[in-house]
């Protein structure tokens, strides 16, 4: 088959989408062949250790099959990745529960380690939308994760998140139990399976909120669409132009909309089924408990450690790790 270099790499788009596709294919034979040179050089000094008596290769034995575990415990994990947008990168909404002023705190915290999470990977982190709340914290905010395989591994924080400590809001020091929704979804490519008609699209302007600076409640820049058929609303004020403001709405809405699609999918299955999923608000997935003892313990799969700073810090991996293998036990 010829392909038709005018009308192929005349459209940017399709060609950056294949170039991508086939730098991803010649990372994956690199780190196989990698991988194949580490282990015959690993199995070359083991026979050299067993040959010559020599055991003070133990230690560099040691190390490099510690290595290779590591490695092939990463690439075990990316296997898992088979979702159809695994691959994308990840649109996160963090949203405060009941509780005002302690659940905004909450969320701030979580937006902290989700941006450390994503730095400690190589992903570009980029707020797309964020209210503050009225005394301290956040009251919701949206952002994205760009990078491989940012959908498929942040889609496991999807759920409620639970938070016990002493309040340092409260004169009384009482205990406090806050909670904060985490919703992901995947960036949807422009060729995808998603229309939108601009005919249903409401489109308000407002002025920016936030701390301060040139460009902040002097300008209409921030935006807000409105897809009238779902009533889905997205809105953005990051950017100080408009046009940029609207482009990163229109990015959210055609995510939101395909999430929709596959969730209205999903209940087709279930009601073929006679099944019922609980999405109570109360059904958390992670708790983060400061006192009267640090531990972080995710109920899916009883995974728990007592480093509550790491876990804060952004050191999420071991819980996102656990959840990919548990769901894929199920699958």
């Amino acid at each position: 088959m010829e392909i038709s270099k005018g009308n192929f790499w005349n459209d940017p788009a399709s060609a950056q989408k294949v170039m991508q596709k086939l730098t991803h294919q010649k990372d994956k034979v690199q780190v196989y062949e990698e991988l194949e040179r580490e282990i015959e050089d690993t199995a070359t000094l083991w026979e050299i250790a067993v040959e010559e008596d020599d055991s003070s290769l133990e230690a560099e034995i040691d190390k490099a099959v510690k290595g290779l575990n590591g490695r092939f415990n990463q690439l075990e994990l990316e296997i898992l990745l088979s979702g159809a947008y695994d691959r994308n990168n990840a649109i996160i909404t963090l949203h405060s529960g009941a509780g005002g002023t302690e659940s905004q705190d909450w969320v701030q915290m979580l937006y902290r380690m989700y941006v450390r999470w994503g730095e400690r990977r190589g992903y570009k982190v980029e707020t797309l939308d964020l209210l503050p709340g009225e005394e301290a914290g956040i009251k919701s905010v949206t952002f994205s994760l760009d990078g491989e395989n940012a959908y498929g591994y942040a889609k496991c924080e999807k759920g409620v998140h639970r938070l016990v400590r002493i309040s340092p809001f409260d004169a009384s020091g009482r205990r406090h139990t806050s909670f904060a929704s985490v919703d992901v979804i995947p960036e949807v490519d422009e060729d995808m399976e998603i229309t939108i008609d601009p005919e249903e699209l409401k489109v308000d302007t407002y002025r920016s909120s936030g701390a301060g600076g040139q460009h902040v409640n002097k300008t209409d820049s921030a935006v807000r669409i409105t897809h009238i058929p779902s009533g889905i609303i997205v809105q953005c004020q990051s950017e100080r132009s408009q046009i940029q403001n609207r482009a990163y709405c229109m990015r959210i809405l055609k995510a939101r909309l395909l999430e929709l699609k596959r969730k209205q999918q999903e209940e087709e299955i279930s009601d073929i089924r006679g099944e019922q999923n609980d999405i109570a608000w109360g059904s958390q997935i992670r708790s983060y408990v400061f006192h009267p003892y640090s531990m972080v313990k995710d109920h899916r799969t009883n995974v728990e450690t007592g480093n509550v700073n790491a876990v804060m810090d952004g050191e999420i991996d071991q819980f996102i790790s656990s959840c990919l293998q548990h769901n894929a036990g199920k699958a």
